[in-house]
């Protein structure tokens, strides 16, 4: 895409600020989430306890979900609320669109991470949910991030671009 388009200008747009509502590890495959009230995040670990820990440079280091998303999957599935630990994703944020930071440096709390792509289901949904879960994931499923610059996040803590 030429940088100088009308489009390219567009996506590099400023985007609102948005909040850490929510963090989990997961320790091991298989196993339940950790929840955590503050994380440390490097470029050697990524979040300092985690299962991708350890994966330098890694495209999926850390996975975040928007919050707003949540209500929409336990929609598609007939809950009144989801857990995010279900979805084992790592953070999840409000406010920002987490859509609009692939490919862009943005900072949660005081780490500075690079989104590297969509964070897609996999076929553990349906263990997760039932018949329908993978599907009612598709498109929501948050996305995936290195870091770039370490840092420490705790709840309630800024995420923005």
């Amino acid at each position: 895409m030429n940088p100088d388009s009308p489009l390219a200008a567009l996506l590099a747009g400023p985007l609102r600020p948005g909040v850490l509502h929510w963090i989990g590890l997961r320790p091991a495959r298989r196993v339940p989430m950790l929840v955590a009230a503050e994380v440390v995040l490097t470029p050697e670990d990524g979040l300092v306890g985690d299962r991708f820990a350890g994966r330098p440079g890694a495209p999926r280091q850390v996975t975040l979900l928007q919050q707003e998303h949540l209500a929409v999957i336990a929609g598609f599935l007939g809950l009144d609320a989801l857990d995010p630990a279900r979805l084992r994703r790592n953070l999840v944020v409000s406010g920002l669109n987490l859509a609009a930071l692939k490919g862009r440096q943005f900072r949660v709390g005081s780490a500075v991470l690079e989104g590297t792509g969509e964070c897609q289901p996999c076929s553990r949904m349906e263990e997760a949910f039932g018949p329908g879960g993978y599907n009612a994931v598709r498109g929501h499923g948050g996305i995936t991030a290195r870091v770039l610059q370490a840092g420490s996040a705790r709840l309630g803590d800024a995420a923005l671009a």
